[in-house]
């Protein structure tokens, strides 16, 4: 009986987001029609037909330029983010040391690093994948230091009285799990921004293909259907990609954690 509750409220779920998209692409299709100006405002048949010229050219070339832009990003924000701030939320001098440095580097918006992308990269896959690394690396940092910051010390006690003496064993076994939750939120968030940075940097000559190159070639070329369809397929890959970290995370890593949201 809870099963199929359970599996009825899932169709009525879907059902709703299934009208909420089609309710969105009539009063795009009835407003677009209003203006009667493809320059201010494609229609939807428009896009759609500017999608079934181009998807090709989407999925084999600017998609993969893209995605390999987002991934060299993002692997980098991580490698960087998630020892730095676990040193800084564990050690006390390491995060006396370097959180003036971060504080001062973090305000800076990523973008403001494109000409030192361009002068030290050029216009290749590293360049795009630094902007991306700029925008990617505080947030991670960040939540991995609050959450070691947060780790209360009755955990630590009762670890070291069951035997994990040395720093290594209490942040592999204490910290980490504690911290995973509030980790996990941040890299979610740095998805996001990187994803935007990836967008921007691609369209300000950090690139020479990729989804966002595409948006602003065709916008000197005036072709607003192109531009349109390209946002849609960087909001579209946005979601996929954002959806399918939480399945990971949410799903097999905090499993555990259902019980709290039930």
């Amino acid at each position: 009986m809870a099963k199929t509750r359970s599996l009825r409220d899932s169709f009525s779920e879907r059902g709703i987001e299934a009208l909420s998209i089609v309710g969105l692409i009539v009063v795009w299709q009835l407003a677009a029609g209003a203006v009667n100006e493809t320059l201010l405002l494609p229609s939807f048949f428009q896009v759609l037909a500017a999608f079934s010229n181009s998807w090709q050219s989407i999925l084999w070339e600017d998609l993969p330029t893209s995605l390999l832009h987002f991934f060299i990003g993002m692997a980098a924000g991580l490698l960087v983010a998630l020892p730095v701030g676990m040193s800084m939320g564990w050690f006390r001098m390491v995060d006396k040391a370097l959180d003036p440095i971060v504080e001062i580097l973090r305000p800076i918006p990523p973008l403001v690093w494109i000409p030192f992308a361009i002068v030290w990269f050029g216009l290749s896959h590293e360049a795009a994948g630094f902007i991306i690394f700029m925008g990617a690396v505080f947030p991670i940092l960040i939540s991995t230091y609050v959450g070691f910051r947060n780790l209360p010390r009755v955990y630590v006690e009762s670890a070291k009285v069951l035997g994990a003496t040395k720093d290594i064993d209490l942040v592999r076994y204490v910290a980490i799990p504690f911290a995973l939750p509030s980790i996990a939120g941040g890299v979610r968030i740095a998805m996001g921004i990187a994803w935007m940075c990836l967008a921007a940097a691609e369209m300000f000559g950090v690139s020479t293909s990729g989804l966002g190159y595409r948006i602003w070639s065709y916008y000197y070329l005036h072709q607003m259907d192109y531009v349109l369809l390209y946002m849609i397929v960087l909001g579209m890959l946005g979601l996929i990609i954002d959806r399918s970290f939480r399945y990971v995370v949410e799903e097999k890593m905090l499993k555990w954690q259902a019980g709290l949201t039930q």
